[in-house]
């Protein structure tokens, strides 16, 4: 084998990653502009907004909810060495409202919909129902890509407060009738510690987390290749995808909004 073999796979790999981050964004450009051009089409919307956010709220509840309620075991477990049991309200809040509702409900969102969205547009390709609106002169990036991202952008905050709320109630379940706290004082000090900002940065993830979540799935929904296994690698792909991107998104996101 040639000494430079590993250096010009090595080169071919950065020359491919580039490549595909300018694929990308230029599919994120066209989508933006796409968002603020006529025309509008409303039914798409809603039932995006109705596949998209209120068939997740399942998945995003119990796995909030089974979050809430470990998140608050491991912390009373944590502070019992250090005799700071009394954290385990105002911790399991604000890593609720922070990090782990936003981060979890967007990879739960990201399995479920992102792997949707990718095979549903896949299989259009495939059967060539894109070049069909094409035909009948409809621009598939708006009729297939903007409904889909703008209901993601506007439902996954709700489902973040959604799951904010029923960690911290599955946090309260755990504390009460696990950890023997009193209820009443366990709901004071989640009020007292938790800020606005805590609710609010976790919120703006979502919207962000959203975006992502279904501009992935279009993108390789869009791009996928011909046949069964073209549209199993996009769904595989856009799923991968859009969770890195969510991970990578959410320690900038962090860091942007709780850096010293």
């Amino acid at each position: 084998m040639s000494v430079t073999a590993p250096l010009a796979w090595l080169g071919h790999l950065v020359l491919s990653i580039l490549a595909e981050t300018g694929r990308v964004s230029r599919f994120t450009g066209a989508t933006l502009a796409a968002l603020v051009r006529p025309p509008f089409y409303a039914r798409e919307f809603l039932h995006a907004l109705l596949q998209i956010g209120w068939l997740s709220l399942p998945v995003v509840g119990m796995t909030a909810l089974f979050t809430g309620g470990a998140l608050a075991l491991q912390i009373y477990a944590g502070g019992a060495r250090f005799s700071a049991e009394s954290v385990v309200p105002s911790i399991v809040a604000i890593g609720m409202a922070r990090e782990l509702g936003p981060v979890l409900g967007g990879l739960m969102v990201a399995a479920r919909v992102a792997s949707s969205i990718a095979a549903e547009i896949g299989t259009m390709k495939v059967t060539e129902q894109v070049d069909a609106l094409v035909t009948l002169s409809t621009d598939p990036m708006k009729y297939l890509t903007v409904p889909r991202v703008l209901a993601a952008t506007l439902s996954m905050p709700v489902l973040v407060a959604v799951g904010d709320s029923i960690g911290i109630f599955g946090g309260y379940l755990v504390g009460v009738n696990r950890l023997d706290f009193n209820g009443a004082t366990y709901i004071k000090n989640t009020v007292d510690f938790l800020q606005f900002w805590d609710v609010g940065s976790g919120l703006v993830k979502g919207a962000v987390f959203g975006f992502l979540v279904a501009l992935m799935g279009c993108y390789h929904g869009m791009n996928s290749g011909r046949g069964a296994q073209g549209v199993g690698r996009a769904t595989k792909s856009a799923v991968v995808a859009a969770s890195v991107l969510i991970l990578a998104a959410n320690y900038l996101l962090t860091e942007a909004f709780f850096s010293a």
